[in-house]
C-alpha cells in the first residue's frame, strides 16, 4: 500500500514542501473546518489549508515565483485533493 494516499494531508504536504524547498520555518494549517459545508468541501476534512513557509530558496525570487515553487511540488494534490491552498511564503530576514 503505497502510504502517502492514506497519509493525513497536512503530513504530505508537509513532507513535500520539506523536500523541494529545504524550509527553515513551515507551518501547515488544515482550514478546512472554517469551510464545512462550502464549495469545495468533500467532506473528508482536508480540503483548505494555509501553508507558512520561511525558505533561503525564496531568496530574490518574486511573490508570485515563491507560490509557483510551491504550486509545483504540490501539483497533483492541488489537481485531487486540495481545493484551496493559502499561502505566505518568505526568504529569512524577511518580516512575517
Amino acid at each position: 500500500m503505497d502510504s502517502t494516499a492514506t497519509a493525513p494531508l497536512a503530513e504530505l504536504i508537509a513532507a513535500r514542501l520539506t523536500t523541494a524547498l529545504n524550509p527553515t520555518h513551515l507551518d501547515v494549517v488544515n482550514d478546512s473546518h472554517h469551510h464545512a459545508g462550502h464549495m469545495g468541501d468533500d467532506g473528508t476534512g482536508e480540503s483548505h489549508f494555509t501553508v507558512i513557509v520561511e525558505s533561503p530558496a525564496f531568496a530574490g525570487q518574486s511573490r508570485v515565483a515563491r507560490q509557483r515553487r510551491i504550486n509545483h511540488a504540490l501539483a497533483d494534490l492541488l489537481a485531487t485533493r486540495i481545493h484551496a491552498l493559502a499561502i505566505r511564503a518568505r526568504a529569512p530576514g524577511e518580516p512575517a
